[in-house]
């Protein structure tokens, strides 16, 4: 039973994950794994919260 864990920005719309967790799923297919043993877990994070290296994205997108 795999479990997939997405942590991304915070933002995206219902439409936007249904599309991805049905990608996730048909990859899962793909290999023999039937949907139903698919888990998808999703973690918003805000750009004020994500850091890379000692900047958080928020800071980035202001300083670009």
């Amino acid at each position: 039973m795999p479990s997939i864990r997405v942590s991304m920005l915070s933002g995206k719309t219902k439409e936007q994950k249904a599309k991805l967790v049905s990608a996730i799923v048909n990859a899962f297919d793909d290999m023999g794994v039937p949907a139903a043993a698919v888990t998808t877990i999703f973690e918003e994070v805000s750009a004020e919260e994500w850091y890379i290296a000692t900047e958080s994205i928020a800071e980035k997108r202001k300083n670009t």
